[in-house]
Parts: structure tokens; C-alpha cells; sequence
């Protein structure tokens, strides 16, 4: 890494949720982790205690937020306790974003969770927020302190470029992955096409219609996260009962929650690429699972934004 220009010293702090991830970054930035206490009391309650000087302090704390809400509680505990240490700024490193998808009011009389988190951060004390794809970009309209959105498409798209995959075509499985996968499309220099399909209950997809020629095509189906898997496994068939010789899949988060690992170990696809945005335990790996590390990517941004650089060349 490049001489720091900032006068503050830099504190990485890791939570419970990814600490693989965060030893990479630390790693990679050339810093031990921050000696930090985290641990349950009998009752569960989180408790969370910072065990070195972090006063003036350039402070990092790296922590995914899935599921269950503890890994939000320890977050928030975190932010706090770096606030009340006097750190000169807490910078909130989020790789995964929960509740991301609760973004709007789509229906009476439900919250909206995205932007309860985002008032939680905040109200925590931090002072900025580094993210990789956000399941909506206007998420970032949620805070009132600077975000830094990232994308993890150089890594996923390096993985395939490396593949040198024929005339492949890449595919949005709905509307909302189309932006993702057209920035795919564009970096590999393939053609696109797109799922239209309707969803009658939470995690059940009905795909309807592809746009676009697939028939002998090789398709990389490209979305932001994985969570049952249920879209993806119906829009593999779709592809492959349309023509398609080969299916891939990419996707930034692996949720693999329920029957995914199940889904996808049975399905034809021909390998399924994830980021290590959240961490993939070995129960939940499989043979045609490839996960690849956002370390250098989060490491960089790190770096750049505690020397006041600027982040948007890590867009390319």
C-alpha cells in the first residue's frame, strides 16, 4: 500500500459475522486486527469492548449484517463503543447490507428496514458507510453521512474473463438485475438478455418469457445475492429448455439460505461463482461452488479513503 496521507493512525476493527474476510483486509493492508472482546452473556445479550487505544483514530469496523439481527446489534455495539473511545471517525464497513430488501413501501402498512438500518448506523455514531452492491442503489439516498458503494463485477468479471468463455451472453433473472448484468455485459464484451417473469409468493418465481437469443449460446446468469435459490434454479431450466449449451451463474452474496445448497447441487448449472461478501460455511460448499475474495477490493478501499484518495477507481 502507498504512504497514508491522513494524520489519523488506522484501526481495524472485525466483528463476528466474517472475520476470514477481515483478516485478508488486514493482511493485505499490512495492520494487525484491533484486539477487540466479543462475546454473549448467559442471557445472549452482546457485549462488546475495545481493547487498545483508539482515541484519534481512524476507525474501521467490518462487519456483514445477514441474518439473525445479532450480527446488526454487535455492529451497532461496535460503532458505539469506538464513538465513546474517541475515535476521530468510525467508518462502517458493510459488505453485506441487511434488511436490504425491505427498501420501500410496497404494500400497506410495512416497514421499511432499509432505512431503519441506516438510522441505526447513524444513530450508533458512524461516520461513513462502505458498501458492496447494495440490492437498490437509492439506499444510499438512506443515509445523511457520505456512502461508498461498491461493485464486486471486476471480480466476478476478471473470474470469466480468465474463462474465455465463447460469444457468451449474460442474463438478468428480473428488471431489478438488468443495470448489474448490462455492466457485465459491457466488461466482457457479450451480449445480454433478460428474464420477465412474476413472483406470486415471497421466494416462489414463475418465469414467464427470455428476451433475448440464448439457443446454443453459453449464459452467465448474473444477480446481486442468493438466497433460496428458487429464481435461479427456474431460470436455469428456462435457459437450458430454450437452447442454451451451457449456464452459469454469478451472484455477489451468497445468502444460500434453505434449500439452496440443495437446489443448486441438483440443478445442471455448470458452476455457481459467489463473492466471500458473507461468509460461506463448509456445510453450506459444494462441488460446483466457487467463492471468490472481496478482500483486495475492501483492502483498497480502506486504504484510499483513510489517505483521502479517491475510490471511484476501483469502479473499473
Amino acid at each position: 500500500m502507498p504512504e497514508t496521507t491522513s494524520h489519523a493512525p488506522l484501526l481495524v476493527i472485525a466483528g463476528t459475522a466474517n472475520r476470514p474476510l477481515a483478516e485478508e483486509v488486514a493482511q493485505r493492508i499490512e495492520i494487525p486486527l484491533a484486539d477487540v472482546t466479543a462475546k454473549r452473556f448467559a442471557d445472549g445479550e452482546i457485549f462488546v469492548r475495545i481493547n487498545e487505544n483508539a482515541r484519534g483514530r481512524d476507525a474501521y469496523i467490518i462487519q456483514p449484517t445477514p441474518p439473525p439481527a445479532d450480527n446488526l446489534m454487535e455492529l451497532l455495539l461496535m460503532v458505539d463503543a469506538a464513538r465513546r473511545a474517541s475515535a476521530a471517525r468510525v467508518t462502517v464497513v458493510m459488505p453485506y447490507y441487511g434488511y436490504s430488501r425491505q427498501d420501500r413501501k410496497d404494500q400497506p402498512r410495512v416497514a421499511i428496514g432499509a432505512k431503519l438500518v441506516a438510522d441505526l448506523i447513524q444513530a450508533a455514531g458512524a461516520d461513513r458507510v462502505l458498501g458492496i452492491d447494495f440490492h437498490t442503489h437509492q439506499i444510499q439516498g438512506f443515509f445523511d453521512v457520505p456512502v461508498d458503494h461498491l461493485y464486486a463485477a471486476p471480480v466476478l468479471t476478471s473470474y470469466f474473463r480468465d474463462k474465455n468463455l465463447d460469444a457468451p451472453v449474460i442474463v438478468a433473472p428480473d428488471v431489478g438485475a438488468a443495470k448489474m448484468a448490462r455492466g457485465f455485459a459491457r466488461r466482457l464484451d457479450a451480449s445480454f438478455a433478460i428474464i420477465d417473469k412474476r413472483r406470486p409468493a415471497h421466494n416462489i418465481a414463475e418465469v414467464l418469457t427470455v428476451v433475448g437469443d440464448v439457443a446454443g449460446r453459453t449464459c452467465v446468469i448474473v444477480d446481486d445475492m442468493i438466497d433460496t435459490a428458487g429464481t435461479l434454479e427456474s431460470v436455469i431450466h428456462a435457459l437450458l429448455d430454450r437452447g442454451a449449451r451451457t449456464v452459469y451463474a454469478a451472484a455477489t452474496h451468497a445468502l444460500l439460505s434453505g434449500p439452496a445448497v440443495e437446489r443448486l447441487q441438483r440443478s445442471p448449472v455448470a458452476e455457481v461463482v459467489v463473492t466471500d461478501t458473507l461468509f460461506v460455511p463448509p456445510e453450506k460448499r459444494f462441488p460446483k461452488l466457487t467463492v471468490l475474495s472481496v478482500g483486495p477490493l475492501l483492502a483498497r478501499a480502506i486504504w484510499f479513503t483513510h489517505s483521502n484518495e479517491s475510490v471511484s477507481q476501483l469502479f473499473d
